[in-house]
């Protein structure tokens, strides 16, 4: 067997999907089965809101060792690599089960499978994964006539993930915090693959490959959404706060909201940052700010249990 140091220098591709429905246990069921399809391609996280009725699914299996030249000989991933069949059965477990005209919920989304986010681990390079993101998203585009929008790395002109989502109309909510992004789009916006129009029961699917991304949620003692955008602007880059820092503002149950980030870099802007940034802004508008929480894992951690389920013979 490898020893642990060869194991760190394994090249893996992680892929987290974000599904459209936490509260369908058939759909949930079918889409843990098929994730069980790929050993080489294990599941190492599930994370749950039912209040967002959105679940979110990390997967990481092997690549082959980049190539020195990449921009010579880009790589070219194979139709049987455990992480691409792992996906597309997870994908196809989704669509089949979810219907997006029944969603609820009070977190944006453009499809049942909402969104794919590929990121390298361990000795992988983005350019690869990238390659490998392209490869599903055509898989997709083909098998299930899905119109595919691509960002980051995948995207020829690296376009960025909210770029893309406010184009489709992700952030766009009605009074009551339902939020209704749209299977319909501007006709001068054409997807990266698949149909030009999409289904109003899987609606549209946004994939993309960049590094790594954490995910900061903060309660905010409040159901008043004007107070929590207000936050989550004076948060963001966007809105002249933290660098690398992307928010919007939710509602979370019956008496809360969060603020939902990205977190681009955590070198560069923390979680504790965020936590600090939010709770000064609450203070000021007079709101209680609750201890803020990470949705998964950091990518240490994923490629970790990743090995410990790819070389477990149990």
């Amino acid at each position: 067997m490898a020893g642990v140091g060869e194991l760190r220098r394994l090249a893996l591709a992680c892929c987290k999907l974000y599904i459209s429905d936490s509260r369908n246990a058939k759909a949930l069921e079918a889409i843990e089965r098929a994730s069980r399809l790929q050993r080489l391609a294990p599941l190492v996280h599930v994370f749950e809101d039912k209040d967002y009725n959105r679940v979110g699914y990390t997967i990481a299996g092997p690549l082959p060792f980049p190539s020195q030249d990449e921009a010579k000989a880009p790589y070219q991933p194979e139709k049987t690599l455990p992480i691409r069949s792992a996906v597309m059965a997870m994908v196809k477990a989704a669509l089949d089960n979810i219907d997006l005209q029944e969603h609820k919920g009070t977190h944006p989304r453009l499809g049942a499978v909402d969104h794919l986010c590929f990121h390298a681990l361990g000795s992988a390079s983005l350019m690869q994964v990238a390659s490998l993101t392209r490869a599903v998203a055509a898989d997709i585009a083909s098998e299930f006539q899905v119109p595919i929008f691509l960002y980051g790395a995948a995207h020829q002109e690296k376009r960025p993930l909210d770029a893309i989502r406010r184009r489709l109309g992700y952030f766009r909510a009605n009074a009551g915090g339902q939020w209704v992004g749209s299977p319909e789009f501007p006709p001068e916006l054409l997807p990266d693959y698949g149909p030009a129009t999409a289904s109003a029961k899987t609606g549209v699917v946004v994939v993309g490959a960049c590094p790594w991304v954490m995910n900061y949620n903060v309660p905010v003692r409040s159901t008043n959404l004007e107070i929590g955008r207000k936050i989550a602007r004076k948060v963001s880059e966007r809105g002249g706060g933290l660098k690398d820092v992307q928010a919007m503002a939710l509602l979370h149950g019956k008496d809360c909201m969060e603020v939902a980030c990205n977190l681009l870099n955590v070198e560069i802007s923390s979680p504790q940052m965020v936590q600090e940034m939010v709770g000064q802004l609450g203070a000021n508008e007079g709101v209680e700010v609750g201890q803020g929480y990470l949705t998964g894992q950091t990518d240490e951690e994923v490629f970790e249990l990743a090995l410990e389920k790819l070389f477990s013979f149990k």
